[in-house]
């Protein structure tokens, strides 16, 4: 598929996007946490509240990891300082756009959908 068209470009971002926030276990008040504040991957790990930010317990590794993902995809970026990036991370505008059809709670995907989304994030050329 190729696609040359801005707009199509955008949808085409969005709905890789919406799959994968679908696809990973971070919960709806994650991405609401990180849209009001920076959260960096060891904040998340060592937070006691990790049953409302994630669908299961993630290691700082794993956690950090998907991070790096959601930033590829345009959904989240790294924070800048004075000193330059840092390990915390914030919504972007896309990402605000990504989730805007799940106010609440996010949907689980199926398994088709699971498939499409680990193939595309470990085996992208393919």
């Amino acid at each position: 598929m190729t696609l040359q068209d801005p707009s199509e470009l955008t949808k085409h971002a969005v709905r890789r996007a919406r799959q994968a926030v679908r696809c990973l276990p971070f919960q709806r008040s994650f991405y609401r946490n990180v849209e009001e504040e920076a959260l960096s991957s060891s904040e998340l790990v060592a937070g006691s509240d990790w049953p409302s930010q994630t669908r299961r317990r993630l290691n700082a590794r794993e956690t950090e990891d998907l991070l790096i993902w959601l930033i590829q995809l345009g959904v989240l970026r790294r924070e800048v300082d004075g000193q330059g990036l840092t390990e915390r991370v914030r919504l972007t505008p896309l990402g605000r756009e990504v989730l805007t059809p799940w106010p609440e709670t996010l949907p689980s995907a199926g398994l088709g959908s699971r498939l499409a989304h680990w193939c595309r994030r470990h085996r992208p050329r393919w």
